[in-house]
């Protein structure tokens, strides 16, 4: 028996969704947005349906909400957040220390502070803000050994030292 053949026009329209929808999972909209715009243009309807809705969030994940102004110390955070995603560092700060005077005991907010540092090259500033999160909270320790924001400290002595308190320092 012959084996159906799949148009080789739907196989690309999937490989660029697929590439699509690693972007999106990763929340790198900006990225995401061009191929589910490319989708919609293929030959599977099916395809085309599934990139429009995840267009459509891509778009509203992208856009700073204009119509609300962050008040709460949450919506500070999460407005931070969203710039630090976009790499707009300086109105990420902005709203980070308007949470954090908000809610200076808000360990999450903290660790957001700290993950920021890192990513704008702040060493020290890093380790005071993550050493404080830790305090507030013990298990933002197991947060940040994993955490691709805090890369640039993974060669750092004090960072080491904070993440990983029960080794003795030999290797």
């Amino acid at each position: 028996m012959p084996r159906a053949l799949v148009d080789p026009a739907v196989e690309a329209q999937l490989k660029v969704f697929e590439e699509a929808l690693a972007h999106f999972q990763q929340q790198r909209y900006a990225k995401a947005k061009p191929l589910f715009e490319k989708v919609l243009t293929g030959p599977s309807k099916e395809f085309a349906d599934r990139a429009r809705v995840h267009l459509r969030i891509a778009e509203q994940r992208m856009q700073p909400s204009v119509n609300t102004t962050p008040r709460t110390p949450e919506e500070h955070y999460q407005q931070g957040v969203a710039m630090m995603n976009l790499g707009r560092w300086d109105e990420a700060r902005e709203h980070l220390l308007k949470a954090r005077k908000l809610a200076p005991k808000a360990d999450h907010v903290i660790y957001a502070m700290a993950a920021l540092d890192c990513l704008t090259g702040e060493a020290d500033s890093a380790m005071e803000n993550l050493k404080q999160a830790i305090a507030l909270r013990p298990e933002n320790r197991y947060h940040a050994r994993n955490d691709e924001d805090f890369a640039f400290l993974q060669e750092d002595p004090r960072f080491t030292e904070l993440l990983y308190p029960d080794r003795d320092g030999s290797s």
